[in-house]
Parts: C-alpha cells; structure tokens; sequence
C-alpha cells in the first residue's frame, strides 16, 4: 500500500492538478468511479490510485494491464480537488482531436451537429455541455483558445465520462471555426439573450453549429457578426436568463428533437404516399383488365370513358410521386425553387381542367385580380392540387371558389368551400404528415403545400370563416418580373 504524498507515482500524479504540468505530461486525473469507469472502458486509463484493493474497478483495471496501486485515504485526498473524495482517482493521457478532424463530421453528415464554448470559465459547466452533448448525439464540441481547460479535474468530473465518447477541440479560435464550418456548408447559429431568431422557429437542418458564450460576458460582436444568425432560447417566467449550461443544453436537445422528428416525419410520408398512390393504381389495373377483357364487347364511349379515367389516375399519381420527392426535400432542407413568369389564373385553371376528368369533382371558380408573377410554377401548381384535393374531401358541398391578388410584392392566394364541421384545430392538423387510417384525403399534400411555401420565405395555412374551410397561401412573387 502507498502511504506517502511523496511516493514519486503519487507526487507525479498529484502535480497534474496544475494545467502547465498537464501540459507537459499530456496527461490529466480523474475523480471518481464514474468517469475512471468511462476511462477503462474506452481504452484510456493510464494508472488507477484506489482505496480498496478489491474493488471490481480495481480488479477490470487489472485485468486491462492498467497500473493499479492501492492507496491510503490521505493519498487519495492528497490528489484530488474535492472535499470528500470517492475512493478511486485515475490517470489518462490526452485525447482531444484537431479542428479540421472535427470538422469532417460537417463534411460527411446532412444532420451532424457541433457545440463551439467561446471564453466558458466555469468548469462545471464545460463538463455539464459535454454532458449534454453526449446525450444528445452531437457530432463533438470544441473548446475555444481562452476556454477553461477541458482537462482540468472539475470539467472531467462533470462530463460525468462524456468526455470519452465524443470529439473534443481546444485551444481553437472561434472566428476560425466559424469561417472554417461555413466553407463545409453549416448554418452557423450564435446564442445571445438578445438574439433576433427565436430558437424554436429557427431552421436546424442540414449541419449546424451552435456557438454559446462566456457566462458573464456572452458573445462578443466580432463572433455575432460572422454568424449566419443571432438566437435566442425563448423564455415566458420572469428569471433574467438562463446559466450557460442550461441553455446549451436547451439548443442541443432542440436539434436532437427535430431530428428525430424529422426522421418521424419522413417515415409517415413514404408510408402516407404508399396509400395515396395505391388507390389510383387499383383503378388503373381495373381499367386495364377490362379493357384487356372486353375490349370487343365495349362501345366506343364505353372505352373513351376507361380511357380517360386511366389518363385522370396516371395524373393523380404524378401529382402525388412530385409530392413525395419535395416531402423528402422539405424534411431534408434542400429544396431548390426554380422561378419564372407564370399567369396564376391560367394556372389554377388548368388544375381545375385536369380535376374535371373525375365526373364527380366539383366545379372550380376562379375570382382572382392578378396575372403574371414571378414563381416557382411547379411548386406553385402542387400548392393548388393540394387545396383543391382537400377541399374535395373536406368541404361539404357546392363549388370551390379561388381568388387571388398582389399585396406588394407577396402573392396571396385563397381556396375556399363550404364545410360543416370542420374546427381551425382540426384544420391545422391537416397539414400533418398522416398515417394511412388517419382520416380521408391526401396524406401529405398540405404538409408539402406548407413546407413548399416555407422554404421560399412564405406560409400556407387552413382556417373555418363563415361556414367555409378556406386554405391560404401567402408566397414572395414579384408581379410582371421578367425572365432570368
């Protein structure tokens, strides 16, 4: 048993309390069972000090070639920081990455997610965002150059072993990381009480990089300035703000939460398409038997009639196959718009031309005041056969009227028809991707319809005004524009 602080194996560990000493060994302690349990297990335990020379730790340590020495409670007091030590205190070499390592984790993934600490002094709170971006699957976080010491004891003991499981970076300018993650193409998002995006409306696809700030100070201008946006965690009590760490931890699980929603949502949508295009295809194989069966015994409007119906339903499943590619593209982040002159009257029209081939499609009346905008026209016409189909299931009677105008440089757009019971909560909800069985309609056609309008700086909603269920698109449309 080692009795003496001054046992060379027990000075020379004791000496990495002081970071210039770490620095020179490249080798940090560990307190506690917890984090010298992660240490072990990730292959990183160098040395374990331990009170109790049968303790399972002592006994794996052993077991992994790791140099174990059974200690006095002095000695263990002796080396670490806390006022009542536990009873086992480690020795790991240095494990943290380079910038540019790190930064291939934006490189090679759409949902990847890094935390950059800029100026973070406390270390129970350094520990505490690792901790929690561990938790949350983020891709690794990076200590800036006037950081507190990822290695310090306190940091290391607060990570709780998180600081085993994912990429760290110190010492890393933060203006250079932010240059050097946008160049890999992440949306770079500073944290400030006084940011202009609220978080839960901020758009956290694709790869993101958070930036949070000193305790004290927050972010400085020069670091606000070269981000792609200022947020702010939105809060309703009246405590003046959240401590860094809390509000870390607020943002990563955020990201975390609309990844797995967004991965949710992309399961609904394929399965919601498998049921909206089965229907179209049922007909059309029915079309085709009979046709195939009894093409002779037909009359001629007999097989004009199959005909037409079998063009109606190869339309409705084209409309529903652009569907789910822009679904795939509005939960991805990556869809494109493609802008041109395009007349919205002639366009609504011949939506509504096409839906006439259904005998049973209601009549569609055009009452807008706007001609030739400059839009997306294949975005703009999925937009109408989604309001027009809705309308079709979920209005009650009569005709649907569509009007349209220019307010400035928006084009609002309106369709509307007669409904019964329909409330605006429920109404909302039909802009939910839906499960097969959830209802009738279209699975997803005002899901894209509002993830369409979204993506182009607009907004689609559904609401129940006077006994009409109306659905609205609002969309940036420079009237007369001319072609690019």
């Amino acid at each position: 048993m080692l009795t003496s602080a001054k046992n060379p194996k027990v000075a020379n560990a004791s000496r990495l309390r002081k970071r210039a000493f770490r620095e020179d060994a490249r080798r940090f302690l560990l307190e506690g069972a917890k984090v010298v349990g992660e240490a072990l297990d990730a292959d990183r335990l160098e040395i374990l000090f331990t009170t109790d020379d049968l303790d399972p730790l002592a006994l794996r340590a052993r077991q992994a070639g790791v140099e174990t020495h059974h200690v006095a409670d002095e000695v263990v007091r002796h080396l670490t920081s806390t006022v009542t030590p536990q009873a086992v205190v480690g020795v790991a070499g240095f494990l943290d990455v380079g910038l540019e390592g790190l930064l291939d984790v934006v490189s090679t993934g759409d949902d990847a997610c890094i935390a950059v600490l800029h100026e973070i002094r406390d270390p129970g709170n350094a520990g505490t965002v690792l901790r929690s971006a561990d938790a949350a699957g983020v891709g690794g976080v990076v200590f800036s150059e006037s950081s507190v010491d990822v290695y310090n004891p306190k940091t290391a003991r607060a990570s709780a072993g998180s600081l085993f499981h994912l990429p760290v970076v110190r010492g890393a300018s933060t203006i250079e990381t932010i240059a050097r993650a946008k160049e890999r193409g992440a949306r770079v998002l500073a944290m400030a009480a006084e940011g202009a995006a609220d978080l839960y409306r901020s758009d956290l696809s694709g790869p993101v990089v958070f930036v949070f700030g000193n305790e004290a100070q927050g972010l400085p201008g020069d670091v606000v300035a070269v981000a792609d946006a200022a947020v702010r965690v939105p809060q309703s009590g009246r405590a003046e703000s959240l401590n860094l760490a809390a509000a870390a931890t607020v943002c990563l699980f955020e990201w975390q939460r609309r990844r797995l929603r967004a991965g949710e949502a992309l399961e609904n949508i394929v399965a919601s398409a498998a049921h909206d295009i089965r229907s179209p295809l049922t007909a059309m194989k029915g079309f085709g038997y009979a046709l195939e069966r009894r093409w002779s015994a037909m009359s001629e409007d007999q097989r004009a009639l199959m005909l037409q119906g079998i063009v109606h339903d190869a339309d409705r499943m084209d409309t529903i196959l652009r569907m789910l590619v822009d679904a795939g593209r509005v939960v991805g982040g990556t869809l494109e718009v493609f802008r041109e002159q395009v007349d919205v009257g002639e366009l609504v029209m011949s939506v509504a031309q096409a839906q006439r081939r259904d005998p049973d499609h209601p009549e569609v009346e055009w009452a807008g005041r706007v001609g030739v905008v400059f839009a997306d026209p294949a975005r703009l016409k999925t937009t109408v056969q989604a309001f027009l189909g809705s309308l079709v299931w979920w209005g009650s009677e009569g005709p649907i009227v569509v009007d349209g105008e220019m307010r400035g440089s928006t084009l609002v757009l309106r369709a509307s028809r007669p409904t019964s019971d329909l409330t605006d909560d429920e109404t909302d909800a039909l802009f939910l991707p839906r499960r097969p069985g959830e209802g009738a309609g279209s699975k997803i056609g005002l899901f894209v319809a509002r993830g369409v309008a979204e993506a182009q700086g607009g907004r689609c909603w559904g609401s129940v005004e006077d006994g009409r269920l109306v659905f609205h698109l609002e969309l940036p449309a420079a009237p007369d524009a001319p072609s690019a």
